[in-house]
């Protein structure tokens, strides 16, 4: 009796946790936007001692403020592409790994040298039923030129969240650019060459740009 008793009570707090959550989670993706660059940008300004020490630590940060509102499956399955029907479920969550690492070293690389500037997003628009969109945000810093970044998202019909899955930075599309690399990469040598070639750069510790 008591252990039905105590699994009634965990799945109880599991429900609870999962509608907390859901509850907590930006209902829109100009909000969802703002929180994850509020986010972000407030953890590369207070941890650049720990960036400094060790650039890797940038990782850490993007891992945990700005990929929980990355839809890294979708964005994973768009480098794929049409090729995508040539592979197994076991390559497809192994790519989707690899491929989600390397999201994360991007966008550390990409957002490496923002630390003492404020964040703007736009003015939300109608979405008019769209389940795809893009929201532009401007990062502000006193005496230099506003620098705009683009974030595109995607709704999921189940869950009726919004995620980002691209980030378009000065101009560059960073899931366009590893489509483009990636998707001949995988048409020469196979998906099972370029995921290992993917953990390998993985595996190497962060440069930064001078």
């Amino acid at each position: 009796m008591m252990k039905k008793i105590l699994l009634a009570v965990g799945m109880m707090a599991t429900l609870l946790f999962s509608l907390t959550a859901r509850a907590s989670y930006p209902a829109d993706p100009y909000t969802l936007v703002q929180v994850a660059a509020d986010k972000t940008f407030a953890r590369l300004k207070s941890d650049q001692p720990q960036i400094k020490a060790s650039p890797d630590h940038l990782r850490v940060i993007i891992r945990e403020e700005l990929l929980p509102y990355i839809d890294n499956r979708f964005a994973a399955y768009k480098v794929l592409g049409n090729q995508i029907k040539q592979t197994t479920p076991a390559q497809r969550d192994a790519f989707v790994n690899a491929f989600t690492e390397y999201m994360i070293s991007s966008y550390a690389d990409a957002l490496a040298h923002y630390d003492k500037q404020t964040v703007k997003v736009e003015q939300p628009k109608a979405l008019d039923g769209k389940e795809i969109t893009a929201v532009n945000l401007n990062v502000l810093e006193a005496g230099k030129p506003d620098i705009n970044l683009e974030f595109k998202l995607r709704k999921n019909n189940k869950t009726g969240e919004w995620k980002a899955f691209d980030m378009v930075a000065e101009g560059i599309s960073l899931l366009s650019a590893k489509q483009s690399e990636l998707g001949g990469l995988i048409r020469q040598n196979g998906i099972d060459a370029v995921i290992k070639q993917l953990e390998d750069h993985n595996a190497k510790p962060l440069v930064l740009k001078k």
